[in-house]
């Protein structure tokens, strides 16, 4: 099983999480973070980490959320690993929350 960043890291891309991940498997794109699913220890650290409670396991997506496992698998192979904090996205306050952010996800 892995964990899985859905939408609401779209347009916050909070970095909390990737600090204390054990194995580095956070990728990092424009306005979005990433779990490499085959990276993942299960390790469940990163959940609770999440100021947008963006992550979640595999096993335990919200509905409607299906959809970034295939996204996160497909976009950790394409962006830079980031094992550092770093500061969120200058709006993220305002973005923590909405709902229908896919359109806003930057490849």
């Amino acid at each position: 099983m892995t964990f899985v960043v859905t939408e609401n890291c779209i347009q916050c891309k909070y970095t909390d999480c990737v600090e204390v991940c054990p194995v580095d498997c956070f990728y990092e794109g424009p306005n979005f973070l990433v779990i490499h699913p085959d990276e993942c220890i299960d390790c469940a650290l990163c959940e609770p980490e999440c100021p947008a409670e963006a992550i979640f396991s595999e096993d335990e997506l919200p509905k409607g959320q299906e959809q970034f496992i295939e996204i996160n698998a497909e976009l950790a192979e394409e962006w830079p690993n980031i094992a550092e904090k770093k500061d969120p996205l200058p709006d993220a306050e305002a973005w923590d929350g909405k709902s229908g952010k896919i359109d806003k996800l930057e490849r």
